[in-house]
C-alpha cells in the first residue's frame, strides 16, 4: 500500500506498516525470544496494574551497569525521561542548552516548560564540544545526543572527558543521550567509562528501542548519581503506572539474554560496512557512523523524501527536520530494503 503523495512521511502515515521503514532506526532483528514469551505470560494479567515503582527491572538493570538501584531510574520509553529531566534537574530560571541539528526533544521539552533554550551551531556535521562545553556555565541544563542523531559519530574519549569536567566544575547538570551506544565498538567511550567517581552531575538516557527491538513496549532508563536519580523518580512518580507490565517482563528477560543482543550488534556492523561500500561503490557521499543508521547525502532531501514514500513505499527520514540539511537519515534495515532504497534514490535524482 502506498501512500498518496503530499502526505507527511516523517512520522507516520496511514498503512506505514506496509511499507518499508527505515525512518526510526528500528531493528530488523526483532526482539529477543525471552523477552517475547516473558511479555506474552503477562498478557494473563492485563487487569492487574505493573509494579509502579519498577523495582524487579530497576535492580536487573543495577546489576547490569554494576551499579547500585539508587543510581537508576526507568519511564517510557527515554522520550519520558528526556521530559522528566527538564522538569526535574538544575535550575530551571536559566535556559537549557541543546545542540543544533539534533534530536527535536530536548529543545521542545525546555520551550514547553518555559525554560528556553539555547543552541550551539554544529562544527560543519560535527558537534562543537569546545563551544557546548564554553557555553554550559550559566545554563539550567545540558543535553548531548551521543552517538549523535542524526550522523551517526560518536564523541571521542578526549571530547567526553572534556564536556564531563566542564559539568563537575559547573554543577550544570548534563544529560547524555545514548540510546544508539548498544551499537557502538568497545573502543568508543561512553559516560560511564567517566563518572565512576560520580562527582559529576552526569545522568545517561538508554532505551530498549534500538539494540533490544522493544520499540513498541515503549522503555527506557536514567543513570546517574543516586540524588539526581531520587529526583527523577520522584518526577515520575506523577504517572506511575506509565510502564506497563508487558514491558517490564520484557526488559528483564532481554537483558537476561546477553547473546541476543551480542548478535545484534555484530550483524549491524556488518550490515553497515556492507551499506557504506555499496554507498562508496555508487559514489553517494555520506558520514561516518557507529549506529543502526546512516546519514546518505542527497540532493533536495525534501522532495526525495516525499518521492521515496509515495513512488516507492520507502519511508526514511530528512535530516533537515532536525536541523541537519543535506542528508537522509536511514536505518540499517534488511539488505535488499536497503537496495531498493539506494535504486530509488538515484532514480529520483536522475529524473527530477
Amino acid at each position: 500500500m502506498t501512500p498518496a503523495a503530499g502526505s507527511a512521511f516523517n512520522t507516520s502515515v496511514a498503512g506505514a506498516d506496509d511499507l518499508i521503514r527505515l525512518h526510526l532506526s528500528e531493528s530488523p532483528h526483532g526482539a529477543s525470544k525471552a523477552a517475547l514469551q516473558a511479555a506474552e505470560r503477562e498478557l494473563a494479567r492485563v487487569n492487574v496494574y505493573p509494579d509502579p515503582e519498577r523495582q524487579e527491572l530497576v535492580r536487573a538493570l543495577a546489576t547490569h551497569w554494576g551499579v547500585g538501584p539508587e543510581h537508576i531510574a526507568v519511564a517510557n520509553g527515554s522520550d519520558e525521561l528526556v521530559l522528566a529531566t527538564a522538569l526535574t534537574l538544575g535550575d530551571r530560571n536559566l535556559p537549557g542548552l541543546v545542540t543544533d541539528g539534533t534530536f527535536p526533544g530536548y529543545r521542545a521539552c525546555l520551550e514547553l516548560l518555559g525554560r528556553g533554550c539555547t543552541a550551539v551551531p554544529a562544527a560543519g556535521t560535527a558537534v562543537d564540544v569546545a563551544g557546548f562545553a564554553a557555553r554550559l556555565p550559566g545554563h539550567g541544563i545540558g543535553y548531548l545526543c551521543n552517538p549523535h542523531n542524526p550522523s551517526g559519530a560518536a564523541l571521542t574519549r578526549q571530547e567526553l572527558g572534556a564536556l564531563v569536567d566542564v559539568c563537575g566544575r559547573s554543577g550544570v547538570p548534563l544529560v547524555f543521550d545514548e540510546a544508539y551506544m548498544e551499537f557502538a565498538g568497545p573502543d568508543v567511550p561512553q559516560t560511564r567509562d567517566l563518572t565512576a567517581a560520580g562527582d559529576a552531575p552526569v545522568v545517561a538516557l538508554r532505551t530498549f528501542s534500538k539494540a533490544y527491538g522493544l520499540a513498541a513496549l515503549r522503555v527506557g532508563y536514567a543513570v546517574g548519581r543516586p540524588d539526581l536519580i531520587a529526583g527523577l523518580r520522584g518526577t515520575l512518580r506523577a504517572l506511575p503506572f506509565s510502564v506497563n507490565r508487558l514491558a517490564q517482563a520484557a526488559a528483564i528477560a532481554a537483558l537476561g539474554d546477553p547473546d541476543f543482543v551480542d548478535g545484534v550488534r555484530r550483524s549491524t556492523a556488518e550490515r553497515r560496512r556492507w551499506f557504506v561500500g555499496e554507498l562508496d561503490r555508487r559514489g553517494r557521499a555520506h558520514l561516518p557512523s557507529v549506529t543502526n543508521f546512516v546519514a546518505v547525502a542527497a540532493r533536495d532531501c525534501a522532495r526525495a523524501q516525499d518521492r521515496l514514500a509515495a513512488d516507492f513505499g520507502i519511508l526514511v527520514r530528512n535530516a533537515g527536520l532536525f536541523g541537519f540539511p543535506g542528508y537522509l537519515r536511514t536505518s540499517l534495515g534488511e539488505k535488499e530494503d536497503l537496495e531498493r532504497f539506494l535504486d530509488a534514490l538515484d532514480e529520483i535524482e536522475q529524473n527530477p
